[in-house]
C-alpha cells in the first residue's frame, strides 16, 4: 500500500503542502551478518526496509509489519539504532513529506526475500563491504551507525 489512508485523508486538506509523519526503517541482519536492501520503485535506489506508522502504531511492531509486506520475510527486532530527520522530500506527484525516522537493527528469522509489494522491484542480500554503488544516501547512514554495535542508539545532539 503506497500511501496509507489516513495520509491520503489529510493530503484532501493539505494538498501538496509538507507533512511531517513518523517512520521507521531497520538494517535487517541473515545469519551470516549480510544487510536485506529494497530497490524501490519511486527512486530506482537500494534503501534498507521502511516504512511509515499507522496512527497509534508502535514502532517496532511497525517494522516488523513492513519488512514483511515489503520482502516477504520474517524478522524480529533486535535493538534501536538510531532516531533521525529525513530532509525534506518531495515525490513525483508533488507531495512533500519529512519524516522523524525511528531506525531498528532486525534479525532475519525465515523467509526468502522478494518483492512483496508493489513498493519494490527486487529484494536482496549485500555483504556489508560490497553495497550497491547506488544505495540512498539515508540508508547508507542507518547502516553504518546500525553496524556500530554501540548498546546506545544514535541521535543528534
Amino acid at each position: 500500500m503506497p500511501i496509507p489512508d489516513f495520509i491520503r485523508d489529510l493530503r484532501s486538506h493539505v494538498g501538496h503542502r509538507p507533512l511531517w509523519l513518523s517512520g521507521v526503517s531497520a538494517v535487517v541482519l541473515d545469519d551470516t551478518g549480510r544487510i536485506l536492501l529494497t530497490r524501490r520503485a519511486d527512486t530506482r535506489e537500494w534503501a534498507v526496509v521502511s516504512g511509515v506508522l499507522e496512527p497509534g502504531e508502535e514502532p517496532a511492531r511497525a517494522i516488523v509489519r513492513e519488512i514483511t509486506e515489503e520482502t516477504g520475510v520474517r524478522a524480529e527486532v533486535a535493538r534501536l539504532t538510531s532516531v533521525d530527520v529525513t530532509p525534506m522530500i518531495t515525490y513525483p506527484n508533488g507531495d512533500q513529506t519529512q519524516y522523524l525516522d525511528v531506525c531498528f537493527l532486525a534479525r532475519h528469522l525465515e523467509g526468502d526475500p522478494h518483492p512483496a509489494d508493489d513498493e519494490n522491484t527486487a529484494v536482496e542480500w549485500f555483504a556489508p563491504d560490497h553495497l550497491p554503488p547506488d544505495l540512498a544516501a539515508t540508508s547508507r547512514l542507518r547502516i553504518d551507525k546500525a553496524l556500530r554495535d554501540e548498546p546506545a542508539a544514535w541521535f543528534r545532539r
